[in-house]
């Protein structure tokens, strides 16, 4: 008896196939709150931009510290009774940006929130806030079965969509693309190494 791969096999082929489902069901797909929560610390960032029109590239770097936010946070709150939605159905970060380790440029802090709204029947896929304490930007995101999670907003003729994912536990990796009623117009490319704190003794 021959298996499908080709290689003899001394099972029956139909208990042959149900072995190798079971073998690939029982694979764990990552969860979007363990994408967060793994996201959560201090990052090391480089991040490369094309201006597709303008045919221009640039080089930054920047230090990230990203937070998961309690769900009653101060801020989360203020913003989800803004758009009506219950801050306990959230999964929410502060993600906080300082580019002094890019000497010679002029120096930017900044932070944004991302508030993430599951779907009831599926938490996987949801709603999105992203933006500051004053504007938020509506969209959607969705955790693929390839653990990479794709956020994903369009405003008026603006699309912007951005997608995660980890090469491993300490080295994250991010590509985004913004496309106008032009075309696609600028699209950058972000590599982030997790900093490991050593604990003091």
């Amino acid at each position: 008896m021959r298996c499908p791969t080709g290689v003899s096999c001394p099972l029956p082929i139909k208990l042959y196939d149900i072995i190798i489902k079971d073998h690939h069901s029982t694979k764990k797909i990552m969860e979007i709150k363990e994408f967060i929560e793994l996201s959560v610390g201090q990052w090391f960032a480089q991040r490369t931009t094309y201006q597709l029109q303008e045919e221009k590239a640039d080089n930054s770097k920047s230090e990230i510290t990203l937070e998961m936010l309690s769900q009653d946070n101060s801020e989360l709150v203020k913003i989800c009774q803004k758009h009506q939605i219950e801050p306990n159905l959230t999964i929410a970060t502060k993600s906080s940006w300082d580019n002094s380790v890019d000497w010679g440029k002029a120096k930017e802090t900044g932070f944004n929130l991302l508030i993430l709204v599951p779907d009831t029947q599926n938490q996987q896929v949801g709603k999105l806030l992203t933006g500051n304490l004053t504007q938020q930007k509506i969209g959607h995101y969705q955790m693929g079965e390839d653990e990479a999670l794709t956020l994903i907003v369009e405003e008026g003729n603006n699309h912007t969509s951005e997608r995660l994912w980890f090469a491993s536990e300490n080295l994250r990796l991010r590509t985004s693309l913004f496309k106008n009623n032009k075309g696609f117009s600028t699209t950058a490319f972000y590599s982030e190494i997790r900093r490991i704190v050593q604990a003091k003794t």
